[in-house]
């Protein structure tokens, strides 16, 4: 490609990001303008894919702006990619809808920041349901940072609908138990006592004091447990001591890469079900009825899924191409 195309694709991705960080409103495409943009975008390809068979190959810079773009463009665009909702999604969800209002949840939030991209949108969608179906949590966190992360999904609850911080009452319908270091030991002694292992909460407020907790031991006095996990200590040792020695009925939320360690504990039926990626917050968020990040994310994911395939079809018919060109 010439340099000039090459400045006009480097523009097109700096308006995109000036659009998206700095415009006082977000700046969203109507359905008739993203479905004129992805068809310049197919026939972006088709001529890519006609120049590559004449002979004129594109640079690897040119395949990161497209890929680049693909990234973006979803996040403007009024698409809804239509999903096909797994088995182990729709159990994990079936569990959760199947609880009366006021049963009591554990949700341990095992992650950090890094993960958060997969995991924070399906720990955003349990919290507005858990909130909007007067399902009481108890959270808490193996991993320092799990704590925060829930506050952020607390907070994102309340900014989607404000009347929800005078509804929900902290200590009353939620409490955040903090962090506690020990990972499998903290799952077992937890077995015996919830206290022990937490004797205050976040917030450095007696376990006694705090109106949801009372009457709350260990596993026996709450009705499922919801475990956002990234790694270890995370779903795994959950199964392996909360299930196997107490049978505490649990939903594991994994992170793409560690869903296939997890896969076992689900055909086994020692989960009630597995969100696994970014997919599986996607497929969460619409059982849920709220759209989150992951619904976005999906889309932008497809989408340069889409364009990595047609490039490795396009490298491949520039390969044979030059091939040929040298035996001839």
């Amino acid at each position: 490609m010439k340099r000039t195309e090459l400045i006009v694709y480097f523009l097109i991705v700096a308006f995109l990001l000036a659009a998206y960080f700095f415009f006082p409103k977000p700046l969203n495409f109507s359905a008739a303008v993203s479905i004129i943009i992805v068809i310049i975008m197919a026939l972006a390809f088709i001529l890519v894919f006609v120049r590559t068979i004449q002979g004129h190959f594109i640079g690897r810079r040119m395949v990161f702006v497209f890929v680049g773009v693909a990234l973006l463009l979803p996040f403007f665009m009024q698409f809804k990619l239509p999903l096909q909702i797994s088995p182990e999604v729709r159990s994990a969800y079936d569990a959760l809808v199947n609880l009366p209002p006021g049963s009591r949840v554990l949700a341990s939030y095992d992650y950090d920041p890094p993960s958060a991209p997969e995991l924070q949108p399906m720990a955003d969608a349990f919290i507005k349901y858990c909130f909007d179906h007067d399902l009481k949590v108890i959270i808490m966190g193996l991993w320092p940072q799990g704590p925060q992360q829930a506050n952020l999904s607390i907070e994102a609850a309340f900014r989607e609908n404000p009347p929800l911080r005078n509804n929900i009452k902290y200590g009353v319908d939620y409490v955040n138990l903090g962090f506690q270091s020990g990972n499998e030991f903290v799952i077992l002694r937890m077995g015996e006592s919830f206290k022990a292992m937490f004797p205050t909460d976040l917030y450095n407020t007696p376990y006694d004091s705090i109106p949801l907790l009372k009457n709350i031991r260990n596993y026996s006095n709450v009705d499922m447990s919801f475990n956002f996990s990234a790694g270890r200590p995370g779903a795994v040792e959950w199964v392996q001591v909360a299930v196997d020695r107490y049978g505490l009925r649990i939903a594991s939320c994994n992170t793409a890469v560690q869903a296939p360690q997890v896969y076992p504990y689900l055909e086994s039926g020692q989960l009630l079900g597995l969100l696994g990626g970014m997919s599986g917050a996607a497929e969460f968020e619409d059982l849920t009825g709220k759209a989150g990040k992951a619904s976005t994310y999906i889309l932008s994911q497809s989408f340069a899924h889409v364009v990595v395939i047609l490039f490795i079809i396009i490298g491949n018919v520039a390969f044979f191409r030059e091939k040929r060109t040298k035996v001839d």
